[in-house]
């Protein structure tokens, strides 16, 4: 079997599916790994590290994409510059393994079917204890989370921590974390860890133990019904408990120096919180971070991808965070894509098996055998003006 990893075109991507050393655990398989030159350079993984690690390096993208069996990416195919579609490339019948986001990415699933290529979802993969190791929805949340915290300690115009000084001393910047999720999780404590006083809120009450735990205060309403999805994830709420919602928002926004809202749908859709009534009541000064940016922002003032200022309020909406922190998000993605290799191995035919009696497996297919078969993205495509499977 032949293991390809492309170098990734998305305007802002630095990251790559396969580091070197994950590409020799591979090739330890017996696993012919093909790498595109210079795919890692953006993460700091140079060509000759791949050749040391026994990959073989292709210049060509089109004849990398067309001898692949199976394909690791980063992100879903997409248009190339010359007009074509990666997804195009595949020959029919290969595999595709890749964080896909494919209710984001509808055509190029589209696509992925009518190439009859078998393609998984990394970010749909059950958000089990088996599956934890495969799961990069997690890992590079956990990165959102990190340079979120960080983003607003450095446009906030004061001290994040407590400082006592001979001119006097400055109180402790007020954090609000908005969504306790992977991200909302590591946002509370590298604020914490910064020396911010920091308030969380979450629509699942069951994490108030985890926010206490990484240093957060729990603030939250009294659901009439649960909001929780399952597998870690939070669903929409009833219309009552979204007018409670808005007031303790509107409420807790009013009095602190730093928003950080992580707030995500199934992991995948980012709901409308903050609205400009809410922003014009926080204080001149104070920043709000969209990490929800990615999913469409948890602000409607959010300029995507960009930055505005209303009323004395900084609103950052950061896309792609985990590509500004490209060696590490790499190597963690890659030893996700890794796991989920070995995990169907199967040694002694050396080929990738397809078990789909296995949860995990079935749960992130999302193209097979000519047919979408990923039932959100299924429904997706129906409700889709035009979308044909």
């Amino acid at each position: 079997m032949r293991i390809a990893v492309p170098r990734e075109i998305r305007a802002d991507e630095t990251r790559v599916a396969l580091d070197p050393e994950s590409c020799k655990k591979l090739i330890q398989l017996g696993v012919e790994v093909a790498v595109q030159a210079g795919a890692g350079g953006a993460a700091h993984y140079p060509d000759s590290a791949y050749e040391s690690a026994g990959a073989s390096l292709v210049a060509d993208a089109a004849a990398l994409w067309e001898s692949a069996d199976f394909m690791l990416k980063v992100n879903a195919p997409q248009a190339r510059p010359d007009g074509s579609h990666e997804a195009d490339l595949l020959k029919p019948g290969a595999m595709l393994l890749a964080s896909l986001f494919p209710t984001r990415n509808l055509e190029a699933v589209t696509r992925l079917a009518e190439r009859n290529i078998t393609a998984f979802s990394t970010d749909c993969i059950p958000r089990t204890t088996r599956a934890q190791a495969m799961d990069t929805l997690s890992s590079q949340a956990n990165i959102v989370g990190y340079k979120g915290a960080l983003l607003g300690a450095l446009e906030l115009p004061k001290y994040y921590p407590m400082f006592m000084t001979a001119a006097g001393t400055t109180l402790p910047a007020k954090v609000f974390v908005i969504g306790a999720g992977v991200a909302g999780l590591q946002a509370i404590a590298t604020a914490k860890r910064l020396g911010a006083s920091v308030t969380a809120t979450d629509v699942r009450p069951e994490v108030k133990e985890q926010i206490e735990s990484v240093g957060g205060k729990y603030v939250g309403i009294d659901l009439k019904q649960g909001a929780s999805a399952g597998g870690g994830y939070a669903g929409e709420l009833s219309a009552e408990d979204k007018a409670q919602q808005a007031k303790l928002l509107a409420d807790h926004c009013a009095t602190v120096d730093v928003v950080i809202t992580t707030a995500l749908i199934g992991g995948v859709f980012a709901p409308k919180l903050i609205d400009e009534t809410i922003i014009r009541s926080m204080k001149p000064g104070s920043v709000l971070v969209d990490l929800g940016a990615d999913g469409g922002g948890n602000c409607t003032l959010s300029k995507l991808g960009g930055t505005t200022e209303v009323n004395g309020v900084k609103i950052i909406a950061p896309l792609n965070l985990p590509a500004t922190v490209p060696t590490h998000a790499s190597m963690l993605f890659s030893r996700n894509l890794l796991n989920f290799m070995t995990a169907f191995w199967d040694k002694e035919a050396k080929r990738f098996n397809l078990d789909w009696a296995d949860d995990i497996l079935k749960g992130c297919a999302v193209t097979h055998e000519g047919k979408v078969v990923h039932g959100p993205t299924l429904k997706a495509l129906n409700q889709n003006e035009g979308g044909k499977v």
